[in-house]
């Protein structure tokens, strides 16, 4: 189950390929992505000293009231993954043209996990190559319903 999508990565970058990675988060964070707070918009992954975080990835506190004044929504949140795939992402990461890019945080029975994939930007061309296509999607959908 979804809790909460970085909505235009599918617009602004064609991915090549995905992983899911747990993240290691407080429990008023977790609380809080349960009840679909906060933003993936303009977060990225970022594999530094052996070990993967996500960046900008923005979790308001889940009561403000009760929270620490010390908090910081956007901080930095450190990846759960195997040997093998952190160095397949350095690996990535280090070529020119290719970016991590969290795609979506969802639920794994109880755990909560982020969906995040190895990408690369896309044009202007293709960006409106892909708004064609679904709009023409959505359009052949609306007459094959009235019919």
């Amino acid at each position: 189950m979804d809790l909460i999508k970085n909505k235009k990565a599918h617009l602004r970058f064609a991915p090549l390929e995905f992983y899911s990675a747990g993240v290691e988060l407080t429990g008023s964070e977790v609380k809080a992505l349960r009840a679909r707070l906060g933003s993936l918009d303009g977060s990225r992954v970022v594999v530094r000293g052996g070990e993967a975080f996500i960046v900008g990835m923005t979790i308001p506190p889940y009561q403000s009231a009760n929270a620490p004044k010390t908090y910081d929504p956007e901080r930095s949140r450190r990846l759960l993954l195997t040997r093998a795939e952190l160095d397949e992402l350095l690996g990535a990461e280090s070529k020119k043209g290719l970016t991590l890019v969290p795609f979506e945080v969802y639920n794994s029975k109880r755990l909560i996990k982020v969906r995040l994939a190895i990408v690369r930007g896309k044009g202007k061309a293709d960006k409106r190559e892909d708004l064609k296509k679904r709009d023409a999607a959505r359009e052949a959908a609306r007459l094959l319903k009235n019919r």
